[in-house]
């Protein structure tokens, strides 16, 4: 009978432990483990409903026509934008060929390339007399045939001069440059080139505009 009291003795320390140790065990939570329910929606998805539904694709080439018209806005509006836009282009191109550096194309940057348009602007160049001389022999041409081997041969030793003060140019171009920034690193024919191609165009069409006038001392 000791036994037997001492076996149920045991048994209820057995069954006071479990049950305390259920109870100090805390139970999961079912928030912490329950999932959303739904798969995280994707980059595009996202985007797609802060946007709104896409329009389905035009059927016809008349519902195509008049979704084009729609996105372009109103002829009002086409012609404002067209307005706006020739305003700023010429506001740029003012601003080019009165010489600021920001509205210029990187080959008219820098101090360099302003000097060598100063010295090939305060210049009288054969050179430039090309194109007025090349349209007047193109145009005799064409008045009389008879005068084509002699407009040929004019076309022929305009060329040769071209040549010959292109080079003579290119020298002086360069040695001036040398003399007045010894340390640039611009020169050569590329500098040469450019101070040809300035001396060929005519005076009122240079971009950037002459800021010195034929005669001038550089």
């Amino acid at each position: 009978m000791k036994l037997l009291r001492r076996g149920s003795s045991d048994n209820s320390d057995n069954d006071d432990v479990s049950v305390d140790t259920a109870a100090a065990t805390p139970e999961p939570s079912t928030a912490a483990t329950a999932g959303k329910g739904r798969p995280t929606p994707s980059r595009r998805e996202a985007e797609g409903r802060r946007r709104g539904p896409v329009a389905p694709p035009p059927m016809t080439s008349k519902e195509a026509r008049a979704r084009r018209k729609a996105n372009r806005g109103s002829k009002d509006e086409r012609k404002a934008a067209a307005a706006s836009r020739r305003a700023e282009a010429a506001e740029r191109r003012s601003k080019m060929l009165a010489g600021d550096e920001a509205y210029m194309l990187p080959r008219d940057k820098g101090p360099v390339r302003g000097y060598v348009r100063d010295i090939i602007d305060a210049r009288r160049n054969l050179v430039g007399m090309f194109m007025p001389l090349a349209l007047v022999l193109i145009m005799a041409m064409f008045v009389s045939p008879a005068l084509q081997a002699i407009v040929t041969l004019g076309m022929l030793i305009m060329m040769v001069f071209m040549v010959v003060e292109g080079i003579y140019l290119g020298y002086h171009v360069n040695n001036r440059v040398r003399a007045r920034f010894p340390d640039t690193p611009d020169g050569g024919f590329k500098l040469g080139w450019y101070a040809f191609v300035r001396a060929s165009q005519i005076r009122k069409l240079r971009a950037p505009s002459p800021r010195v006038r034929p005669g001038d001392a550089i």
